[in-house]
């Protein structure tokens, strides 16, 4: 058997975490553990640089706003060129919510000066109304507007679910493509598509974590990963019965919910 090895760069671990967002990158471990691949995390902080050649995989997570404002300089300016250029050469990456945000043209905040943002998606994001961490608003505010509950996700042949709450709205310029067509819940800005996809690159506002309940798009990632590297990548099927059960357990909930009209748009989970 061939040696394999992936190593993943883990931008912001003490930063960019909210909403449980490690438990993507537990996800991504034991995936390959299970399959016997093995495993590097290269976390990246601030003031770090991204060599393109040093991950084939890289995550970054959910901050509020003031994370937002702690890392987008370091983000765009720092890291982001070395980020485009591994994803031009096939690196897979996964941005989730305000990583999601970051790695566009610009991101808005309702209040102050505009954030700039990595490029690598042909995408902006604007706030709509208070962010939920913002000391100033109350909790009545702060959710005015906003996108929460669940969110579901129709990416190819495959039904993502997750958990979304964000008040800000993305918009895909020209160059962009989503990731997938909403079946419930708002996605980037309630026009009916979610998140965005750049070769092996996935910006998404699903949430909770969402690579746990959702391991068809765990190994999309890791196989990308991996085919930077060796060549005729397969990965083992794995039994994925609890995941099967977690992400249909979202699904009930949505169907149950009157609210949302899922037993036209949405088909049973496999």
């Amino acid at each position: 058997m061939t040696f394999r090895k992936l190593t993943v760069g883990y931008l912001y671990p003490g930063i960019m975490g909210c909403y449980g967002d490690r438990g993507n990158l537990a996800a991504v471990l034991r995936r390959c553990a299970w399959r016997g691949i093995a495993t590097e995390v290269l976390e990246l902080n601030l003031g770090d640089p991204v060599d393109p050649g040093d991950a084939d995989l890289f995550l970054i997570g959910h901050g509020g706003e003031y994370h937002r404002r702690l890392v987008a300089d370091d983000l765009a300016d720092r890291k982001g060129p070395g980020l485009c250029e591994a994803v031009a050469d096939g690196a897979a990456l996964l941005a989730v919510g305000a990583g999601y945000e970051l790695l566009g043209r610009f991101y808005q905040p309702s209040r102050g000066v505009e954030l700039p943002g990595a490029r690598l998606f042909d995408s902006w994001t604007i706030q709509q109304g208070p962010d939920l961490t913002a000391a100033s608003c109350t909790i009545a505010e702060a959710r005015a507007g906003r996108a929460i509950g669940d969110l579901a996700v129709q990416w190819d042949a495959e039904l993502l679910v997750g958990f979304e709450n964000h008040g800000a709205r993305t918009y895909l310029g020209p160059a962009a493509h989503p990731l997938g067509q909403v079946l419930a819940g708002q996605g980037n800005n309630g026009d009916g598509w979610e998140g965005v996809r750049l070769g092996n690159a996935i910006g998404t506002y699903l949430r909770g974590p969402c690579l746990p309940r959702n391991p068809a798009l765990t190994d999309f990632l890791i196989r990308a990963a991996l085919q930077r590297r060796f060549a005729d990548v397969r990965l083992a099927p794995l039994p994925d019965e609890l995941e099967r059960a977690a992400r249909a357990a979202a699904v009930h909930r949505l169907r149950s919910d009157g609210r949302t009209p899922l037993g036209r748009r949405l088909a049973q989970p496999a």
